[in-house]
C-alpha cells in the first residue's frame, strides 16, 4: 500500500530557489520538477505570497507573509454578529462584567450564546481598540491583558514564621464561623498615603483606615486599632498577602488573639473576599486615587455606606446586621 505524501511547508531556501526560477521565466511545471513539488503547490505559493500591489514574488517578503498568515490562522474574530456585538457593548456600558453578560444571554435563552472569555478577547482585540476602547468599562481595566499563566520572578520572602494559607482551616460553604478576616492595602504604588482594608468573611463587614505610610508598623497599628474592640469569638484568623507591611503579623496575632496565614506568592485570588471588597471600594476611590488628598473622615463615610448596603450573598441583609448578630451570639 502506497503512503500518501505528506505536505511540507516552504522554507526560506525553497522560496529563494522559487524566486530565482520564476525570475528566469521557467514554467510552473518545470519549477515544480526542480523543487520536487506538486505544480499546484507552486501555483498556490505564487498567488498567496506575491506582492498584492505589484504581483512580483520576492523570497524574503513571501516568507514574511506566510509566517504572518500562519500566526493569525488560529485567531478567529469575536462577536461577528452586529446585533450581538451591540448588545454586549450596551451591557458593558451599564457596568456589567463579561461573566454577567454571558450568564444573562444563557439565562434568557438567547439564540446566540457566547462565553465570557470570547467577550474579553473581543474587548482586548487590536481591531476593537482602534475603533473604540471598551477596556475602561471593565472592573479591572488593565491597559493590556496578561496571559492567564503570566509568570513573575519570585522574590525571596522575608516574613518571619510565615504560615501558608494551605494550613488555614477549611469549612463547608455557608457554615463558616465568624471571625475569619482578610486584610490588604489600597493606594498608589510607591510613596504616599494608603488605606488599610480588613473584611470579615462571613458577614462581609469592612473596616477602613487611612495610614500616611505603608510600613509594617503603621499597618500593625491600623489593624489593631480597627479590630481590638471586638470580642474574642469574632477574631479567629487573619489572612494576608506577602507584602513587607505584614512583617509584624506575630505582634498582631498576640494583640488580637488571632492565628495569621499568608497566601502563596502572586495568588491574591486565595483571599477572594478582600479582593472583591477592594473592587467595591474602588467604585468610590478608583485606582490611582491620591489618598494624600482624601481625609480619613471621607474614608470612614465610605466604610459606613459599604457596611449598610444590602448584599445578595447575605440574603439582602447588610454586613453590619449580620456582624452584629454574630457579636450577640452567646459564648
Amino acid at each position: 500500500m502506497s503512503m500518501k505524501k505528506q505536505y511540507k511547508h516552504f522554507s526560506i531556501e525553497d522560496r529563494d530557489l522559487l524566486c530565482a526560477y520564476h525570475n528566469q521565466g521557467l514554467s510552473i511545471s518545470r519549477i515544480a520538477v526542480s523543487l520536487g513539488r506538486n505544480k499546484s503547490s507552486i501555483s498556490r505559493e505564487l498567488k498567496r505570497n506575491s506582492s498584492p500591489k505589484f504581483g512580483s514574488y520576492l523570497a524574503n517578503r513571501a516568507h514574511s507573509r506566510a509566517k504572518d498568515r500562519k500566526r493569525k490562522a488560529g485567531k478567529r474574530p469575536r462577536l461577528k454578529n452586529h446585533n450581538l456585538r451591540s448588545l454586549v457593548i450596551r451591557h458593558l456600558k451599564k457596568g456589567r462584567s463579561p461573566e454577567q453578560i454571558s450568564g444573562y444571554l444563557r439565562a434568557n435563552g438567547k439564540k446566540t450564546i457566547i462565553s465570557a472569555e470570547a467577550i474579553y478577547q473581543y474587548i482586548y482585540a487590536s481591531a476593537t481598540r482602534k475603533n473604540f476602547n471598551l477596556v475602561p468599562y471593565l472592573a479591572r481595566s488593565h491597559r493590556i491583558r496578561y496571559h492567564r499563566w503570566h509568570s513573575h520572578k519570585h522574590r525571596k520572602l522575608h516574613i518571619p514564621n510565615r504560615v501558608s494559607i494551605k494550613e488555614r482551616p477549611t469549612y463547608t460553604k455557608g457554615l463558616e464561623p465568624y471571625g475569619q478576616w482578610e486584610a490588604d492595602t489600597a493606594g498608589i504604588t510607591g510613596k504616599g498615603a494608603k488605606v488599610v482594608i480588613a473584611v470579615e468573611k462571613k458577614s462581609l463587614l469592612v473596616k477602613l483606615n487611612k495610614v500616611e505610610k505603608r510600613t509594617s508598623k503603621t499597618f500593625r497599628i491600623a489593624i489593631n486599632k480597627m479590630l481590638c474592640r471586638y470580642p474574642n469569638h469574632m477574631l479567629d484568623t487573619m489572612t494576608f498577602d506577602n507584602g513587607r507591611e505584614n512583617i509584624e503579623h506575630e505582634q498582631i496575632a498576640k494583640t488580637l488573639g488571632v492565628k495569621t496565614y499568608f497566601c502563596e506568592p502572586y495568588h491574591s485570588w486565595e483571599k477572594a473576599t478582600v479582593e472583591n471588597t477592594l473592587s467595591r471600594f474602588r467604585r468610590f476611590f478608583p485606582k490611582k486615587t491620591n489618598f494624600d488628598t482624601i481625609t480619613n473622615k471621607a474614608i470612614k463615610r465610605v466604610e459606613r455606606i459599604m457596611n449598610n448596603t444590602p448584599r445578595k450573598k447575605l440574603c439582602f441583609k447588610t454586613p453590619l446586621q449580620v456582624f452584629n448578630a454574630g457579636v450577640a451570639l452567646p459564648h
